[in-house]
């Protein structure tokens, strides 16, 4: 497993630990889970943006034989 280290603001800093204290999960659980959530959603838009150009240069790529 990787160490990441996140500077945040101490107001943000506040915030999560307020979070943390009301959920009963750590800070680092919810900053994971945060990040995961954020690498799904641009992993889904990557995905559709490489899909749509595939479409859009198909006659191309065809021709390339890609």
């Amino acid at each position: 497993m990787n160490d990441l280290v996140i500077r945040l603001s101490d107001a943000d800093c506040a915030e999560l630990a307020d979070l943390a204290d009301a959920t009963g999960r750590t800070p680092e659980e919810h900053a994971l889970e945060a990040v995961r959530e954020h690498l799904c959603r641009e992993r889904g838009r990557v995905g559709d943006a490489a899909a749509r150009l595939a479409r859009l240069h198909e006659p191309l790529l065809k021709r390339l034989g890609a």
